[in-house]
């Protein structure tokens, strides 16, 4: 392993100017996701209401990924990203006025999450499937796709430690407001990258063939199909352990927005760091293996976390669980962009979007839910238990060797889209 091959990708000036632009306006993002929650939270003191403040903004990706997925397959992506920066800025303009104005009923907030939910549906598929344009080396492309989710998580670091600096200084308003002026880089930076030029397909066909299509697919292929299976049972009853963390911080360690800023940046070094170390595996690198000890890692980490009560030795535990869970969405992502053919990628991300982010709302509203009966610390050790159980129902799919795999999926890819094509109605 060496983490010189993550940052070999950036040799490709385009991709540099993607990642870059993409930093910026993601960091704003959590800055954003962060007040956004403290504030819910101190509004209505209740976990239930995070829970449904996370299910509006992610709910849509549920919905609409896979309609995202068909139109990062049928128009061009650089459009269709222009068009979700644009809309996504705009709510967040609108979102500093009006709480800065002081329109700060919960309604105000959770619409405006749905409003920014529709953009990221559309937007997630396009800009995933977009790293395999910028990206010319195939043997680059793991390091690419987790150096994007890599991005992620570092934001996921930097954005709440400095969300929870501004609100207890300045409030909520200076978190609304940067986020807003985040997304002119993204948007520079997309108008300086020279992206390859649209083919537009032959033929387009009806959204529906195209969706029947993509579902055809990715069902006969049992690389993606599992990976996709998996990734919605974490993503609806693990990740979103994190629904809890509002109740740690205010509750358990009798802390305020500071406390829960450095909770969620302790969760997003562990997963900056488990991205680098999935980035750094060279092509063929046994990654199911990886996914597998890191979800047990994951697993072991939420029943010991659930009743610590010393803040620093809880802060470990986060580091530790959030390496494991941010493992899976790379090397999940990672797999089935591999494997997936060209033509039907956007619908494969789509679908992908759908198991992981559209998922991740509904499981958050249930964690929400089940906190309101049982006290969170049991709910926080159940999703533990289950991570544990999860696991070792994917044990003989996760220990096989990825390299085989991959490479025969690829091979095949070509001809069971064509036989999925000659077979569609």
């Amino acid at each position: 392993m060496r983490f010189s091959n993550a940052f070999r990708v950036f040799a490709s000036r385009s991709y540099s100017l993607f990642f870059a632009g993409q930093l910026i306006s993601r960091l704003g993002m959590w800055m954003q996701r962060t007040a956004v929650i403290w504030v819910v939270y101190t509004i209505t003191n209740s976990v239930l209401m995070v829970g449904l403040a996370t299910f509006a903004e992610q709910f849509p990706s549920f919905i609409l990924s896979p309609a995202g997925g068909i139109t990062a397959d049928r128009y061009d992506r650089y459009r269709i990203l222009m068009a979700t920066q644009i809309a996504s800025a705009l709510q967040a303009v609108l979102l500093t006025m009006l709480y800065y104005s002081g329109y700060r009923e919960i309604w105000v907030l959770l619409t405006l999450s749905v409003i920014l939910g529709i953009a990221n549906a559309y937007d997630i598929p396009a800009r995933q499937a977009m790293v395999n344009d910028l990206v010319k080396s195939r043997d680059d492309l793991p390091a690419a796709i987790a150096m994007n989710s890599s991005l992620n998580n570092f934001t996921r670091l930097a954005g709440p430690a400095l969300a929870g600096i501004m609100l207890a200084k300045y409030g909520a308003t200076i978190c609304f407001g940067l986020n807003a002026v985040s997304f002119v880089a993204v948007i520079l930076c997309l108008n300086l990258i020279r992206f390859p030029v649209y083919l537009a397909p032959p033929e387009r066909k009806a959204p529906w063939t195209d969706f029947r299509e993509g579902l055809n697919y990715t069902r006969k292929q049992p690389e993606i199909s599992r990976i996709l299976m998996l990734c919605a049972l974490v993503s609806l009853l693990i990740i979103t352990y994190n629904t809890l963390q509002p109740y740690f911080a205010k509750d358990v360690f009798k802390g305020d927005a500071a406390i829960y800023g450095y909770i969620t940046a302790a969760t997003g070094l562990g997963a900056f760091i488990s991205t680098l170390l999935v980035a750094s595996q060279k092509k063929g690198s046994r990654l199911k293996l990886l996914l597998f000890y890191n979800l047990l890692l994951l697993g072991g980490g939420l029943i010991i976390m659930s009743f610590v009560k010393v803040l620093p030795v809880f802060l470990v535990m986060c580091f530790i669980c959030g390496f494991g869970t941010m493992s899976v969405m790379p090397i999940c992502n990672t797999i089935i962009q591999t494997v997936s053919s060209e033509q039907m990628r956007g619908r494969v991300v789509g679908f992908f979007a759908m198991a992981t982010l559209g998922t991740i709302p509904l499981g958050s509203l249930f964690v929400g839910w089940l906190s309101k009966i049982i006290d969170a610390r049991y709910c926080q050790l159940a999703q533990g238990v289950i991570c544990l159980i999860i696991a070792g129902s994917f044990y003989r799919f996760l220990k096989a060797d990825t390299t085989e795999e991959e490479e025969s999926t690829h091979i095949e890819a070509t001809h069971t889209e064509r036989e999925i094509l000659k077979h569609a109605v």
